[in-house]
Order: C-alpha cells, then structure tokens, then sequence
C-alpha cells in the first residue's frame, strides 16, 4: 500500500481544496469499481461454466482476479480514508498494510506460475494433463499464499517486540511506515523485493524463449502464448515500479511540493488502480471462451 501510504502524507502536509478532493475521490472510485464490475463478471463466468473451474490455467487466472480485486478495494478504502477520517485504529491499518502486503506479493508469484504452466502446456502438450491437475494447481496456490504470509507476518512479530502494546490502541495516520517503523523490517522488505523479483524475472525470460523456439514451427497456439508471456513480464514490470514507489515518490515530494497533490494523484492511478485493469484484458478480452461469455453477463443478456 505504498502509494496510498504518499497519498496519505501528502493530505497531511497539502490538502487539496474541497472541489477538487471530491473530484479525485469520485474518479477514484468510479475506476475502482469499474475493474471491480468486470473483475465480479469474470469470476461469475468462471463459476457458472465447467470448462473454466476444471482448467488449472483459468484456476490460476481467477486467483489473480480475486487478488487484484481485493487489492483494489483496499486501495479505495485506504484512498477515502486519508480524505475523510483521516486516522484510525493502529490494529486496523495494521490488518489493511499486512493484507495489501500480502496481495503485493502473491502477484508476482501468481504470474510466475502462470508463465510455467503456458510452458508446460505449449511445450509438454501429452504431458500437461498430467502435470498441471486442480489438486496441484490449489497446491500451488496454497503455497503463494504461504510463502507471502511467512514474508510478511514477520513484520508484525518485530512491531509487537519493539513497540508499546498501547500503540495499538490509538490511533494514527495509516502508513506503512508508521505502522511498522523499525528499519529491520525496511531492510527485510527489499530483500524480499529482490528475491522475488529475481525469480519471476528468471522463470518470465526461460519461459518466453522456450515458447520462442516452439513457436517458430508449431501451431498458432504458441505464439498466442508467446504474446500471453509478454504480458506476463509486462505486469512484472508494473510490479517493480510498485516495490519502487516509495523512493520515487520522496523524490516527487522534495523535487514537486507546490504540485505534489496532482503529481501523487496521478501516480497513484498509473500504478495503484490502472495495474488491476491489466488481468481482465490478458484472459477476459484476449482468451475468446472467456470474451464469449463475459460478454453476456456484462452486458446482463440471457446466456444462450
């Protein structure tokens, strides 16, 4: 939640003026729900049909869906928050910086394992069926999701043994640095960063140029999946500019004051809210199963 965490300081420091605080507020949720409208109809569509809920790759899909989908919503409840109450619960803002932590990680991990699949799939096509079942597909996801909370429950272990008990009591302006401010945690945090980003980079480059190589001689197929991997590095990347955001954001800060409000404003879409919107295109425009039916139950017709 680190650009919520700068649109927090600068409503501290540079508050906008009522009109135009409404006016960012109003944009914000009207994209927010948005994604969100198109978010619920993928899952919807993936729930009614079996062709997607027995396919590990739309089972891996749907989990990013639902991760981007909760990482929006927090971002707009953190969003109206830093515009009207303005502070609340430390034991809160503790549960929504852990939460959007957590969801901050498991994308990158998600879209690695992603990746692998469309590899075993292009390049192990006898062997897919057997590799890639639903019971380990759930495994893996199971996984994620371990490996994200092992990274970030430790952050609240180190505030509990360095801060008082009744810092949780009171109530604060919800930042992640003044929510978990020992500088151990800073310093774990980047590590992580690095670690992951190491990784998925490793897994997006092996599977690209392997699907590469089949593509020049193989069907369609591949080069579709070719084009899925390019969007698969492409979110990695938005997943970099999000770990970063927090220094380039100094940076605006001390470089920008007088437009800081605007500049954050805009920064905060292009990375917070726009990223959520990337998931949708990937599968529920590109993948023609899924453009057929969300198609119908966006634009709420009776389904054939």
């Amino acid at each position: 939640m680190s650009v919520s965490s700068a649109n927090g300081t600068m409503v501290i420091q540079y508050r906008d003026s009522f009109s135009k605080a409404v006016a960012k507020n109003v944009i914000v949720v009207v994209i927010g729900i948005s994604i969100n409208y198109i978010n619920v109809g993928l899952i919807h569509t993936f729930c009614k049909h079996q062709i997607f809920y027995t396919n590990p790759r739309y089972v891996l899909f749907i989990h990013l869906v639902i991760n981007d989908m909760i990482q929006v919503t927090l971002s707009l409840c953190m969003f109206i928050i830093s515009y009207t109450i303005y502070k609340i619960n430390a034991s809160v803002c503790c549960t929504f910086i852990l939460m959007a932590l957590i969801m901050t990680e498991n994308t990158p991990l998600n879209l690695a394992c992603m990746a692998i699949e469309c590899y075993i799939a292009i390049c192990f096509p006898l062997r897919h069926a057997h590799i890639c079942t639903i019971k380990r597909t759930l495994i893996l996801i199971g996984l994620i999701w371990t490996t994200t909370m092992l990274s970030c429950l430790p952050d609240l272990f180190i505030t509990l043994a360095t801060v008082p008990l009744d810092f949780f009591q009171s109530k604060i302006f919800c930042l992640r640095k003044t929510t978990f401010p020992n500088p151990i945690i800073l310093e774990k945090r980047n590590i992580t960063y690095i670690v992951y980003l190491i990784v998925v980079w490793f897994v997006i480059f092996f599977t690209y140029f392997k699907i590469l190589s089949t593509a020049k001689t193989a069907s369609s197929n591949a080069k579709k999946a070719k084009n899925t991997i390019i969007l698969h590095g492409f979110q990695v990347l938005l997943c970099i500019t999000n770990y970063i955001s927090p220094q380039f954001q100094d940076s605006l800060i001390q470089r920008f004051p007088e437009n800081i409000t605007d500049s954050l404003f805009a920064f905060y879409i292009v990375l917070m809210i726009m990223p959520r919107a990337i998931s949708p295109i990937v599968y529920g425009i590109r993948d023609t199963s899924f453009r057929k039916y969300l198609k119908t139950y966006l634009l709420c017709k009776s389904p054939q």
